[in-house]
């Protein structure tokens, strides 16, 4: 396989994505398969350092628009600097969250606009979209009790939106699957850790045996 692919892990907070993204890592390595994992904002340090900004939960004066863009900066870094090399050395990337978490958090939570959104990141990706994503789909109430509970965790500025907020998120999310049917495959994460593993490994095996 000389073309890399380039899969992506949505949800909203509390889905327990991060979780069950490692677990798939470590059963495609096992598979012998060439596999990165890497996340965003973040991934390399630039975009680690952008991260530190815009998650710090003293900026809580940052602007809507701001916060996009500093998304849109750190997503053209890490994509030109880890992701499309990885892609063009057939390595299958695993990214944690990409351009789907600007439209459905700042394009349509934020109310900035998804189209308005959509528009400043095709500037930062040109044309790089996913092959696939798996969104983990799950009540908000349930994913910030879930947070509650989570002692380890970074909890950042945007855990301390209201449930509103992360009502608007998953709606963000809803318009998305309707929009990219073919692309973004929903996963139920209120089941148990092992149902939603084993979920969301047949959906990356099935499409790698394509």
């Amino acid at each position: 396989m000389t073309r890399g692919l380039f899969i992506t892990v949505e949800g909203p907070e509390g889905a327990g994505k991060s979780t069950i993204l490692s677990e798939l890592y470590q059963q495609l390595l096992q598979d012998g398969l060439d596999v990165v994992q890497t996340r965003e904002p973040g991934g390399i340090s630039i975009a680690e350092q952008i991260r530190e900004v815009i998650l710090n939960t003293k900026n809580t004066e940052m602007d809507k628009r701001t916060e996009a863009l500093l998304y849109a900066a750190a997503r053209r870094q890490h994509l030109v600097e880890k992701v499309i090399p990885a892609l063009k050395a057939g390595r299958i990337v695993i990214c944690d969250r990409f351009i789907d978490s600007s439209l459905a958090y700042q394009g349509n939570a934020r109310g900035i606009g998804m189209k308005e959104v959509m528009d400043i990141n095709q500037f930062a990706i040109e044309d790089k979209m996913p092959d696939l994503t798996l969104y983990f789909d799950i009540d908000p109430e349930e994913g910030l009790k879930r947070i509650a509970k989570h002692n380890g965790r970074e909890v950042n500025r945007l855990d301390l939106e209201s449930v509103e907020f992360h009502t608007r998120v998953r709606e963000g999310y809803q318009k998305l699957i309707e929009q990219y049917p073919d692309r973004i495959q929903v996963i139920d994460a209120s089941k148990s850790k092992e149902a939603v593993f084993a979920d969301a490994y047949e959906i990356v095996t099935g499409y790698l045996n394509r």
